[in-house]
């Protein structure tokens, strides 16, 4: 497995004699990765015969300074755990990765101010802009994606379709510890309590009948809730306690 860090040196490198004639599968991710980072790279090392892994905490997706300052950063563990199944992890410098400054970037304008774009201003601009940036430097056939993060799936889907890019977006299922709580790196963040109240939200998204019902449930059992709604057969939810923000989708 190689680490690059030098983004000139990743790009002579992808252009040259490793990569001929072989399949590329992509697994994007903002590190402290886990168990469900780890079923992406399965599924990536299946179906290709190259997997490149990006490690990097993008700033420009964070409308929180302190959300982006808390966020963990745990490379050597990260690693480790992709040790065997990623051939190359991008790990940029945001300098590097930004060199305009983030003067350029990519805008949906409807469905990215729904849902999570609501409650984060300017969120999925930066999703979306450091995502085809890192497209265009991996140039993979296949990048992969978990549905927990539904409308980010959804928006890269389109903006892949958009601009005729020419990779496969491939949706994989999201991963969830045994009590439902769907993995995510802000897990880690909970204090015991949190963690054990958490699991009410993928239950109650599950059984409530209708979204109110969901709302009110969520709220009695602790939690502060930013929102429920249904979309496409989906219901989706985000909710915040012990100063961490989760969200979860469940279909209907």
């Amino acid at each position: 497995m190689k680490v690059w860090r030098n983004l000139a040196e990743w790009r002579a490198a992808r252009a040259g004699p490793e990569f001929a004639g072989h399949t590329v599968g992509f697994v994007p991710t903002m590190g402290a990765l886990h168990t469900g980072h780890r079923s992406l790279l399965e599924r990536a090392r299946a179906e290709n015969s190259r997997v490149v892994l990006s490690i990097f905490v993008n700033p420009t997706q964070f409308n929180d300074p302190t959300d982006l300052a808390r966020y963990p950063r745990t490379l050597e563990e990260d690693l480790a755990l992709a040790g065997g199944l990623a051939d190359h992890v991008l790990v940029p410098e945001a300098a590097e990765l930004y060199p305009d400054d983030y003067h350029y970037r990519v805008s949906e304008d409807k469905f990215s101010r729904e849902l999570e774009g609501a409650h984060r201003a300017g969120h999925f601009d930066g999703v979306l802009t450091v995502v085809l940036r890192l497209l265009n430097l991996v140039q993979a056939q296949r990048a992969y994606f978990g549905r927990k993060d539904w409308q980010q799936l959804h928006l890269v889907q389109g903006m892949v379709r958009a601009f005729f890019l020419p990779v496969e977006i491939v949706p994989c299922a999201t991963v969830r510890e045994p009590d439902g709580l769907a993995l995510s790196s802000r897990n880690r963040r909970l204090s015991p309590e949190g963690r054990t109240r958490a699991a009410a939200f993928p239950r109650i998204l599950h059984r409530a009948a209708d979204p109110a019902q969901a709302l009110r449930e969520l709220a009695a059992a602790g939690l502060e809730v930013d929102y429920v709604e249904e979309r496409e057969g989906v219901r989706l939810g985000a909710v915040r306690l012990d100063g961490v923000r989760l969200i979860d989708n469940v279909e209907r």
